[in-house]
């Protein structure tokens, strides 16, 4: 089969295709011929080991010291069930399934094995593979962020309103009747009042004066936004949600209420909300662009450059959908 191979960590250049043997499934896994997947920023964060202050030794431990001890990258999938392990009763050949396989990767290849127990669940026809894998990184950090704290009548501030995260976390605030501000280029603007953004912000001001308003959430997808020099925008029980920040800052919130942040934990409840949300019209992804596999290291470059909208997507055994 074909796959991207990831053999050392570095820019974009590391990331090359060529053939690995085909896997086979484990008694409680699937196999899935995979359709389509995502280069999300936590793929390219990974590739050039970029990670948070405080996490870069036990990350080395867990991923490859010297080199990356997993040759094919990538977490989020979608496609369809072509065999199934001895212990799976769930699943069936020809089910279409949608999911992460989180920090096992492995999903930048034309096929993978899943434990079905996982964050794995079964797609609707209605549901295209395309936007059931844009759907599923910024989905479920969104839902896991937002979803049990933000209210009706809510004044939200998202920085960085338009990129995987942020167009996500935008229509989950306007679903639950937030006024949405929303921190993006003056070129995705527009983009943004789609999302539901009543407000827009050029980031390149740096010093965001946003008057008098003072929120009760603050969602950080950038990680340029410190609790300390964003505290006057907070209303009193407002909380700073920051999701992309060093091991010192999750060590603060465990002490500081109006600061949250933390690993996005998802599951099958998370994609089944993701799919709920998107048959309703709710929620939508953003596609800036689908790359064929071969072009997966241009498609790192895109989401190294900090400016794209919502996904970028692989396409994988084209010809279905």
């Amino acid at each position: 089969m074909k796959a991207a191979i990831w053999t050392a960590y570095g820019s974009p250049d590391v990331i090359t295709v060529g053939e690995r043997p085909m896997p086979s499934p484990k008694p409680q896994q699937i196999l899935v011929k995979v359709h389509n997947s995502t280069v999300t920023s936590g793929d390219a964060k990974m590739r050039r080991f970029d990670v948070p202050t405080g996490l870069w030794l036990p990350t080395r431990l867990a991923f490859g010291v010297f080199k990356p001890r997993q040759h094919i990258p990538g977490m989020d999938f979608a496609g369809e069930v072509i065999e199934v392990g001895s212990g799976v009763n769930d699943y069936s050949v020809g089910d279409r399934v949608f999911g992460t396989t989180d920090m096992a990767l492995g999903a930048h290849a034309e096929y993978l094995c899943i434990d079905a127990r996982k964050t794995v669940a079964k797609l609707p026809d209605d549901v295209p593979y395309a936007d059931a894998a844009a759907l599923i990184f910024g989905g479920i950090t969104a839902l896991h962020f937002l979803d049990e704290r933000v209210e009706a009548g809510h004044k939200v501030l998202i920085n960085g309103a338009t990129g995987g995260v942020g167009s996500m976390a935008a229509q989950l605030a306007k679903l639950h009747g937030a006024e949405i501000t929303a921190i993006c280029s003056a070129a995705n603007h527009a983009l943004a009042a789609t999302l539901g953004a009543v407000t827009t912000v050029d980031y390149r001001q740096t010093d965001l004066p946003l008057g008098t308003t003072q929120y009760d959430l603050i969602l950080d997808c950038v990680g340029n936004l410190s609790l300390a020099e964003h505290k006057t925008l907070l209303a009193p029980n407002g909380k700073l949600i920051a999701i992309n920040t060093g091991l010192l800052t999750m060590l603060r919130s465990l002490t500081t209420p109006q600061l949250v942040c933390g690993v996005a934990m998802g599951g099958k409840q998370s994609l089944h909300r993701l799919v709920e949300l998107y048959q309703t019209g709710d929620l939508r992804p953003v596609i800036q662009d689908t790359c064929p596999l071969e072009d997966i290291a241009e498609a790192h470059r895109c989401v190294d450059s900090g400016h794209k909208c919502g996904s970028v997507l692989i396409s994988l055994n084209v010809g279905s959908n």
